[in-house]
């Protein structure tokens, strides 16, 4: 279940989520998480700890205990799915980590981090008040006003409208080049600014909203059987389908067609039959 965050928290939020047990319909135990190149923080609040994988072959996955940041990436990782839990969290737009985590998008790129080390020991507060809450719509509301109380006591970053509006451009297809010009920062300090607010640096983050553009019309033209991969990658950009190719399967593990026949039921979401060696895609 996704929500529009508070009016307050829409330049730093993207969405707000909660789910519940029962939400998930797939039938595996871990599924591919395909880059974004933007942030998430989740708050799981029962079953078992948040558990992740850098590759589907790894055996034991690093544990994060309840509460965790995904940093910004250019590359999918693992994650295991538990279908018994309820958690709630949000993904933030590029620029808000300094904001809103303390710390700057380029110290959390890359990786996973747990919010203790962060956050500190308000974490577990945090969680208990939460799980305590009794719907959906309040786990919502009490994870919003935590965010919103860190607001209020962080300054606003000088060089943050202009990173945003960046990310805005480049998102939309503008080259570096054309994104830079407009900026009023020399090429250099946009580079170092980018890279501080966002994550990563701009020219890998075009990649990965290219890659997201040609992701959309994979998932959405499966259904109606009318997509080409030719196709996909002309309309998202890229300069052959060879191109298309390689660019996929280093950015998700996988090629385009086997995406495409994958039991996706959200596009950034891949599931994987099994942990073992006999999973879903034979790269």
């Amino acid at each position: 279940m996704q929500h529009r965050p508070h009016p307050s928290l829409a330049g730093f939020i993207k969405s707000v989520w909660v789910s519940v047990p029962g939400d998930t319909a797939s039938p595996s135990s871990r599924e591919h998480i395909l880059p974004t190149g933007e942030m998430h923080l989740v708050f799981r609040l029962s079953g078992p700890k948040i558990r992740i994988f850098e590759s589907r072959h790894m055996a034991d996955g690093l544990s994060l205990g309840h509460a965790a940041v995904g940093g910004a990436r250019s590359g999918f990782y693992v994650k295991e799915v538990a279908d018994s839990s309820d958690a709630v969290g949000v993904q933030l737009m590029p620029g808000a980590a300094l904001t809103l985590l303390g710390l700057p998008a380029s110290e959390l790129a890359g990786q996973h981090t747990r919010l203790e080390d962060l956050w500190g020991n308000s974490v577990r507060s945090m969680q208990e008040q939460l799980a305590e809450a009794p719907m959906p719509a309040q786990k919502i509301q009490g994870l919003q006003r935590f965010l919103l109380a860190r607001l209020k006591s962080a300054p606003l970053p000088a060089a943050l409208p202009a990173m945003l509006r960046a990310a805005a451009q480049l998102k939309a297809g503008a080259t570096v080049r054309q994104t830079v010009a407009q900026s009023g920062y020399s090429h250099r300090q946009f580079i170092q600014l980018f890279s501080h607010h966002v994550g990563l640096a701009p020219k890998q983050y075009s990649r990965v909203q290219r890659f997201q553009r040609a992701l959309g019309l994979l998932h959405h033209g499966v259904a109606a059987r009318r997509v080409s991969l030719a196709d996909v990658a002309q309309d998202a950009g890229y300069s052959d389908q060879p191109h298309f190719n390689r660019e996929f399967r280093e950015f998700s593990g996988f090629t385009p067609e086997q995406y495409r026949q994958a039991p996706v039921l959200s596009p950034n979401h891949v599931p994987l039959l099994s942990a073992g060696p006999s999973i879903l895609f034979k790269t």
